[in-house]
């Protein structure tokens, strides 16, 4: 009856209000001074007699004295913060060190003046007496509020029943806050424990159950439960494969922050926990622990320094940016043709980096005065090369501009670098590069070769410029990839398309390549090729499978898979390193050093000078063909070029004026 009374006051228009609100914060902090002015009242009123001789005057004073502290206290440790999001054990911890810091305070502050009047303020029993009676109200504030809205919010609203993982402190916050926030959309009904030996059956209200893959299943659909929830410190573990027999059985992944972290935003905004919780997506769980940055190296490169980024709206090319902004350098010239994204990154600059001094610069690669005119007036010391074209099937479509862009662009770039005396340029390629089977990983071995070969006639004359390349694989969420476009056609009911069963990549994060960019670029001297220990390839079909078990779909009943058949220049697996190259290693275990062919730069220029033409003319036929005299590993795959590799299989090599196959090998 209490319980229904209750609930229909709840439901009225005003006090709904203060539920989607929430109690505001100061109104906490006064409900916790008004007890402790109550405390003081009792122990006055218990220790009050005829001989006291205590002043009203007297009592004010002590009465302002004893709240102000606590006040201060209670507000410096923000203990009024968490009366209803965390677990009861977490609130006695918070409320036994305020009050012990205020009866410290408190005693200090007597024995001060003690010794200037030689009379004391109060009885050092009083402010032990204050201190018990005020650490017991509000523990018992805290319990009747907890207690109440959880007798107020069972079944009120539709929560989905979720386990939360592990059996630790942080996991008992997790659940307690979860439990007793307000028109919260979880409900934890238990904690999943992942540990061997025997475990309580239930910890601080909470059921344990017991992890076993093969009962797993039955535990969440004979419970009703809709997923499991994880905090960051589980992520290691879920990548490690814990996560796919949640996947498999098609159970639901949360995932949340530390709770301390959602402390420190729930202040600024006042919002529930579950706001903070988010599905878990494919890139969580192909991620890997970031590469140890030499931040010290990077910092003391950039910083104070000049730094220009082509293709910086691109995916890579933006994050060099915020990376390179982090490291406080003195002048970043962002340089890309797109304009859209070139003023979206600029207001995203001034919002994140408001102190950063950023110029845009709107220009094409391969229009050197426009380039030119950038490095005459900037003067930059660092040069991150990231414009290219870069999706394979289109570059097979529009050869001439794959090159134009990617060849003479990067010659021009390069080029500019050295006659203005640049100290460092480092060029992004990609492992398409190696042993490339499509023209747009052909451009960009071409443009390896050309940055290598310059630096090293340029070492001849005498001149400093360094050039070094960054090799990696496809990177996560970047634009055009294959994770975004799998996300867009689950949403639309399917099919999800993956071009053959067995294909597959190698995947790093954004900022993993970025930061690979940014030490490759200060350790290195200049010839280098660095590629990155990429880890294990990901197979693409299992990588569809998961991303719609994890959507909470079933593959190939919900949502189908097809097979539509290699793309253009396609091929099954991408390589780091040619067959005939070795490795040399750093400083840092996941940054090794490929042993490439080295070319002859007049050569290489006669050749490129060639293709470059032949783009220019639109001899697509004869460009092809010249880049793969030049490039002899170069062979097409499912492609219309195909037939060009067999005319030089035949011995027709009348075109190949500048190709010169006794290069030595370093």
């Amino acid at each position: 009856m209490i319980d229904n009374i209750i609930r229909q006051l709840f439901e009225l228009k005003w006090f709904k209000q203060l539920k989607t609100n929430t109690v505001p914060r100061w109104m906490i902090l006064l409900i916790d001074m008004v007890l402790v002015a109550c405390s003081f009242g009792i122990f006055i009123i218990s220790s009050l007699n005829p001989q006291h001789g205590s002043t009203i005057f007297v009592l004010i004073r002590n009465l302002v004295l004893v709240v102000a502290v606590y006040g201060l206290v209670t507000y410096v440790s923000k203990s009024y913060t968490c009366i209803i999001r965390l677990s009861v054990i977490e609130d006695l911890y918070r409320e036994f060190v305020v009050v012990l810091v205020s009866t410290l305070i408190l005693v200090g502050i007597n024995l001060i003046y003690s010794a200037l009047t030689q009379k004391a303020l109060f009885s050092y029993w009083g402010v032990i007496y204050v201190g018990v009676l005020s650490f017991a109200m509000l523990t018992i504030e805290r319990l009747v509020i907890k207690q109440l809205y959880a007798r107020i919010t069972a079944g009120v609203s539709k929560r989905k029943k979720v386990l939360v993982l592990g059996t630790s402190l942080d996991s008992l916050i997790l659940a307690n806050a979860l439990k007793n926030e307000i028109d919260g959309k979880y409900e934890p009904v238990g904690l999943l424990s992942t540990k061997s030996g025997k475990d309580k059956d239930w910890i601080n209200g909470f059921k344990v159950y017991k992890y076993d893959p093969d009962t797993i299943k039955d535990i969440f659909v004979g419970g009703g439960i809709h997923a499991l929830i994880f905090d960051s410190s589980s992520i290691k573990q879920m990548r490690n494969g814990f996560a796919d027999v949640f996947i498999e059985n098609n159970i639901a992944l949360l995932a949340i922050n530390k709770v301390e972290e959602f402390e420190l935003e729930d202040e600024r905004d006042g919002s529930n926990i579950s706001t903070y919780i988010k599905e878990v997506q494919i890139e969580d769980l192909l991620g890997r622990d970031p590469i140890i940055l030499n931040n010290t190296l990077v910092r003391s490169h950039i910083k104070d320094s000049v730094v220009l980024i082509t293709g910086a709206c691109g995916s890579i090319g933006s994050e060099i940016v915020r990376q390179v902004a982090s490291y406080k350098a003195k002048q970043i010239i962002l340089v890309d043709q797109a304009e859209t994204p070139m003023h979206e990154l600029s207001l995203e600059m001034k919002k994140d980096f408001p102190e950063a001094n950023i110029v845009t610069y709107m220009g094409d690669v391969h229009n050197l005065s426009r380039m030119e005119a950038a490095f005459k007036q900037y003067q930059p010391k660092y040069v991150f090369h990231a414009a290219a074209y870069k999706h394979v099937p289109m570059m097979e479509l529009n050869p001439t501009e794959a090159v134009l862009t990617n060849v003479e662009g990067t010659k021009n770039i390069a080029d500019l670098a050295l006659k203005y005396g640049v100290y460092k340029f480092v060029m992004i390629s990609t492992d398409k590069a190696v042993n490339p089977s499509n023209i747009m990983g052909c451009t960009k071995r071409l443009a390896e070769i050309y940055c290598q070969s310059l630096f090293f006639d340029a070492q001849k004359r005498g001149l400093k410029t360094q050039f070094i390349t960054t090799r990696f694989g496809n990177v996560l969420g970047s634009n055009g990839s294959v994770i975004p476009l799998f996300r867009k056609q689950i949403e639309h009911g399917g099919p999800v398309t993956v071009t053959h069963k067995d294909i597959i990549r190698y995947f790093m994060t954004i900022p993993e390549a970025c930061s690979l960019v940014l030490e490759a670029g200060c350790m290195g001297h200049g010839g280098e090729i660095y590629i990155f220990d990429m880890g294990q390839p990901v197979r693409i079909y299992d990588l569809a499978t998961r991303m719609i078990s994890l959507a909470g779909l079933r593959p190939h009943i919900d949502i189908k898979i097809e097979e539509i058949g290699l793309r253009p220049g396609e091929k099954l697996y991408e390589e780091l390193l040619n067959d005939k190259e070795n490795t040399i290693k750093t400083g840092n275990d996941k940054i090794m050093i490929a042993q490439v062919r080295k070319y002859d730069y007049i050569d290489v220029c006669n050749n490129i000078d060639n293709i470059v033409e032949l783009a220019q003319s639109g001899s697509i036929h004869d460009m092809v063909k010249s880049m793969k005299q030049f490039v002899p590993e170069y062979k097409s795959m499912h492609s219309e070029y195909e037939n060009i590799d067999q005319e030089l299989e035949k011995g027709d090599k009348k075109d190949n004026y500048y190709f010169n196959p006794t290069a030595p090998i370093n």
